[in-house]
């Protein structure tokens, strides 16, 4: 083999060599690691709120006159076992309507009903009130979750 043939085979042999070390060092380079993904948005309560405010009020009951009627005939009726004569006659008109008064009275009072109301800043931003007749477990400032749309309310982790 001449002098250039040899050469030739020595170029040739450290070309081969040199592309075997590129591609060797290409192939074993880690791949850039993958963009992590973007967090998925939370999931938004559609049912979730804050609560503003919780107070007791009162309903005055509704009479349906028989407090009226009972406490006016007592009252006569007492009325009538004081005085004599004129006496008797006026103490029996103050004695009836008195009992009327209050007779009717205690009907509006054995009528009253109590109520709850709860006021909720929702996180869609309007405000909501529901009414309960029993005292809520919640209170100002509690994150809640309406349940059974609002007629039960539970609460929730911040």
């Amino acid at each position: 083999m001449n002098r250039f043939a040899s050469h030739m085979v020595t170029h040739a042999i450290a070309l081969v060599a040199a592309a075997l070390v590129a591609g060797a060092a290409y192939a074993q380079a880690p791949a850039p690691a993958p963009a992590p993904a973007a967090p998925a948005p939370a999931a938004k309560c559609t049912d979730c709120g804050v609560v503003q405010s919780v107070w007791f009020t009162e309903e005055k009951g509704k009479t349906s006159g028989v407090g009226l009627v009972a406490g006016g005939v007592l009252g006569g009726v007492l009325g009538h076992q004081i005085g004599s004569g004129t006496g008797k006659t006026v103490a029996t008109v103050a004695g009836a309507a008195g009992g009327a008064y209050v007779g009717n009275k205690v009907e509006q009072n054995k009528n009253t009903k109590g109520k709850w109301n709860v006021s909720i800043k929702m996180d869609g931003g309007q405000q909501r009130t529901f009414i309960y007749s029993s005292e809520p477990t919640v209170h100002q400032g509690d994150r809640v979750k309406l349940i059974d749309g609002g007629r039960r309310l539970a609460l929730v982790a911040s």
